[in-house]
């Protein structure tokens, strides 16, 4: 086997779809459907399988409470992309269509449904959520006429029944002889936290649509408070084309003081920039994303597969706006739209590998609610950050109050700390380190010397938590709670001696000196009362890969052989994937490979192989898992690991089912990795 200092990339799809190569997924069934989210790290559209339609949108960041007495919860926004087509009177539609196609294209962040329409005309558009101008989609739309025919295209703003005192407009605003329409509509969020405002207009590329007597003639219609629509006709004759677009913007209170006057602005922006120009700083901002990619070379399923992970990942995030990313991303409002653990064990590495700008933006999230995480931890008695299990815009605990886990799940705590001193370890940016990293680390480390119980020994326990294992609540020397512990107090006092600070003598007896439970046999005990019972994921294994404590290749197997098979059949995707990297690194491609395989094939949904959490859920896109099958390729196949030195390789693997594996764009200096 060789090692080379090089690279490339490709990955992802499934089942009834069709494979064209590692960048395209293509659909031609829509009969068992599940969508795939275009998104820009600050919304998400969610197509739909019926023409034209939109499932929802996705507003980052942006919370209301899911009910007077309920949490937070991500909003759904106004669906500014709601578009109908009439050809000679008739409505295009599901039902008088053929060869209906759809079409993800990864490298591109585009999506494209394309049908005919009896023997009249021939239909196609593609959605972008465009990266250049994040608070704005676009709907690029041909119509290719096969007859002479006369077009009706109507776009709609249809305002959810959740939202309050929707206010419908179109207006005409005028610069001179520039002539900007407008349609509008503002509304107030679930409990009225939030005011919304989504704009959108018609641009026909072939005209100046911002001359009023060039364009065609628009009608408004208001059909009840929640929808209202704008709609032009258009006569073409055969053999000619009519190719026109919508874009529309959707700004809130939580990022403008007046996101009526941004939303028209940005449509605005759109509008009189040329269609190219527009689409081609959004393709280039892509390309410069895929600097850090994957490239299988021999199984085209796995580089799909790997591929669409990798895109979710950049889809859902940005490098600046100094957000997280949720368990399912800018697709739906599962949990909430909280951020959880996921991000920082597991979406975060892959990242953190193949694009430091998102990764900084991820832990300078935290970095910005470590104020409500120092109040949270005076409220409950001890001292330090103490973050909270589910977060979202304001740093406070969003968790149910119902659930254990937002009491007393404290390893997130130390998951933080984990991400930052491995973003210093990548970047060896010693500004960061000193204004946001350890300070981090700092209140971490103190937190943890705080919530330690001293015992008779000598020994430290960490009583009365949730580990990762969320079968077992309120146990005493939850393994992975422990091991988080040691590793953020390790960490802490390393960033110390980086920046030649002082640092606290109790970090480092604290960590030596933290218990880790084990059977009689050798084999870890996943909390010091634990005997057997079956785990909903991966806890021990983690002390493993990623925390490096559990490294004696005797120990590691026997961990390994005894929790596989614990693992609940419908427990989360990620489980598998770190019994995956740590055979891996064992030197066993066959056990890795299978296990790789199982950490998310069963959860692939057809058409275009969404990721779901589970093998029998339906919610796309399971962001927590893409993370879990990149880090068996990155940290496993690759053999990448993430040390005190930075980005090394120790002992790579190749699986016999791939020719090649190829990782570009890693660290900050680019490096290519090839394994034969």
């Amino acid at each position: 086997m060789k090692f080379f200092f090089s690279i490339v990339v490709m990955l992802t799809a499934l089942l009834s779809f069709s494979q064209h190569d590692g960048w395209h997924i293509s659909a031609t069934d829509s009969s068992n459907y599940t969508g795939i989210v275009v998104a820009n790290g600050r919304i998400g559209i969610l197509p739909s399988k019926h023409i034209f339609k939109t499932e929802q949108i996705i507003l980052n960041n942006v919370y209301d409470k899911e009910s007077p007495l309920g949490v937070s919860r991500i909003l759904s926004g106004l669906n500014f992309q709601d578009i109908q087509i009439e050809i000679d009177g008739e409505l295009v539609s599901d039902e008088n269509i053929s060869n209906w196609k759809q079409t993800l294209n990864m490298k591109e962040a585009s999506f494209t449904t394309s049908f005919s329409f009896k023997n009249k005309a021939q239909v196609s558009y593609t959605i972008y959520a465009l990266r250049n101008v994040p608070y704005t989609g676009y709907l690029d739309i041909s119509v290719k006429a096969l007859k002479d025919i006369s077009i009706q295209a109507t776009a709609s703003i249809v305002t959810p029944k959740e939202y309050h005192n929707p206010m419908s407009t179109f207006r005409v605003l005028r610069d001179l002889e520039t002539t900007m329409p407008i349609l509008q509509t503002v509304a107030q969020s679930r409990q009225k936290r939030h005011t919304v405002a989504a704009s959108g207009t018609f641009i026909w590329h072939d005209i100046n649509s911002t001359r009023e007597h060039q364009r065609p003639e628009l009608h408004h219609k208001k059909i009840d408070d929640h929808n209202h629509q704008l709609s032009f006709n258009k006569s073409l004759k055969k053999g000619s084309a009519l190719d026109f677009a919508w874009t529309a913007a959707q700004t809130t209170t939580q990022d403008f003081n007046d996101p009526q006057s941004e939303s028209e602005r940005f449509v605005i922006f759109n509008l009189l920039t040329p269609r190219e120009d527009l689409l081609n700083q959004h393709k280039a901002l892509w390309r410069d994303l895929w600097q850090g990619d994957i490239i299988v070379e021999g199984d085209l399923q796995s580089q799909q597969d790997i591929r669409l992970a990798l895109y979710h990942l950049y889809a859902f995030g940005r490098g600046d706006n100094n957000l997280s990313i949720a368990p399912m991303g800018l697709s739906s409002q599962n949990y909430n739209g909280h951020i959880f653990w996921d991000t920082e064990l597991w979406m975060y590495p892959p990242l953190l590998l193949l694009n430091q700008d998102i990764a900084r933006s991820l832990v300078n999230y935290r970095s910005d609610r470590l104020d409500k995480a120092k109040e949270k931890a005076v409220n409950f008695g001890y001292k330090g950050a103490m973050f909270p299990w589910e977060s979202d815009d304001t740093g406070e605990e969003a968790t149910p109050a119902w659930a254990l886990t937002g009491t007393f799940e404290h390893h997130i705590t130390a998951d933080v700390a984990i991400a930052f001193w491995n973003y210093y370890r990548v970047t060896r940016d010693k500004k960061w380190l000193e204004q946001r990293g350890y300070p981090m680390l700092k209140e971490v480390a103190d937190y943890w010397v705080s919530r330690v119980h001293k015992n008779d020994d000598g020994s430290y326990s960490i009583k009365n938590v949730v580990g990762a294992n969320e079968f077992a609540p309120n146990v005493d020397d939850n393994a992975f709670t422990n091991g988080a512990a040691i590793t953020a107090l390790q960490y802490a006092s390393l960033a110390a001696k980086a920046l030649n600070r002082s640092g606290n003598n109790m970090w480092d007896e604290v960590a030596s000196k933290i218990k880790i439970y084990q059977f009689q046999d050798g084999t870890t005990m996943e909390h010091s009362t634990y005997d057997g019972d079956i785990i909903k994921q991966a806890d021990v294994n983690l002390l493993t890969f990623p925390l490096n404590i559990v490294t004696d290749k005797a120990t590691v197997l026997k961990d390994l052989k005894y929790y596989e098979p614990k693992l609940a059949k419908e427990g989360p995707a990620m489980g598998k994937s770190v019994f995956a990297v740590i055979y891996a690194r064992l030197g066993d491609a066959d056990n890795a490979f299978r296990l790789f395989k199982e950490s998310y094939e069963p959860n692939k949904r057809p058409p275009f192989g969404a990721l779901s959490e589970t093998a029998t859920g339906h919610y796309p896109y399971f962001a927590t898992g893409a993370g879990g099958m990149l880090q068996t390729v990155l940290f496993g196949f690759g053999g990448l690991h993430l040390t005190d030195n930075g980005i090394e390789q120790k002992n790579a693997i190749l699986p016999k089912q791939w020719k090649s594996l190829t990782i570009k764009g890693v660290g900050k200096e680019k490096n290519t990795y090839v394994i034969k």
